[in-house]
């Protein structure tokens, strides 16, 4: 063609027009949290409450140490994380520097915590939170953890809840609760907006389903009222 434009493109790439799907957000409820914290071992409790409430990864939890954790300003320090590829473990910083954070501890978890600290955890600043049961200076494997949360979601009811859906769990309560887009992706650790709008979406929808239940609620009160009459 004299316009050196081609009437098809030649290069065909097997499965290049299909988008692959992104696996859908959904977090536990708190009624479900509830279920699992009551078959979770105690000495895993709070690292199921930090998931949930922080939005931490579990290599980011597991790799907590005392030091990391200040009860007093209701902050825990995100400054590394623990990665396992076969034997090999390796502990490092976070990939990103949007990764390296404070984390503000919501309030109600600040005296699970401070007993967690006191039965369950070394008295050395680099005394592990979580250790493994083996060795104290070593963190808890993950599938380890996997065992018992196995067992903690059938009872849950929500086979298909992974352990890092903790950390979604964590995203879309901060936004529930009127987190802003920068402060969501400050949060969670996150460099780039698109996964921190996606909780936000998440979020709005939760947040329209209770508005419906408040409805449905209200109405049943407006049946329930009796009108005086002149």
């Amino acid at each position: 063609m004299t316009d050196e434009i081609l009437a098809s493109n030649p290069c065909r790439v097997r499965g290049a027009g299909s988008a692959k799907r992104v696996r859908s957000i959904e977090p536990a409820t708190l009624g479900e949290l509830e279920v699992l914290l009551e078959r979770i071992p105690a000495q895993y409790r709070a690292l199921v409450l930090i998931g949930a409430w922080c939005g931490l990864r579990f290599g980011e939890v597991s790799e907590l140490r005392r030091k990391d954790v200040d009860l007093k300003a209701g902050t825990i320090h995100v400054m590394r994380g623990v990665v396992r590829i076969g034997k090999e473990v390796t502990v490092g910083k976070p990939k990103t520097a949007a990764g390296m954070r404070d984390v503000a501890i919501p309030p109600h978890l600040l005296p699970i915590l401070k007993e967690h600290l006191k039965e369950h955890v070394g008295a050395g600043g680099e005394a592990l939170l979580f250790p493994s049961v083996g060795d104290p200076d070593v963190q808890v494997h993950s599938n380890t953890f996997r065992r018992h949360w196995l067992k903690a979601r059938v009872a849950a009811s929500r086979t298909d809840l992974r352990v890092h859906d903790l950390r979604h769990t964590g995203a879309v309560l901060a936004a529930q609760s009127g987190a802003t887009l920068a402060e969501l992706m400050a949060r969670i650790g996150h460099s780039t907006p698109q996964m921190a709008l996606r909780y936000q979406h998440v979020a709005r929808g939760r947040d329209a389903e209770i508005a419906a239940r408040m409805s449905k609620e209200a109405k049943k009160w407006s049946k329930r009222r009796v009108v005086p009459t002149e």
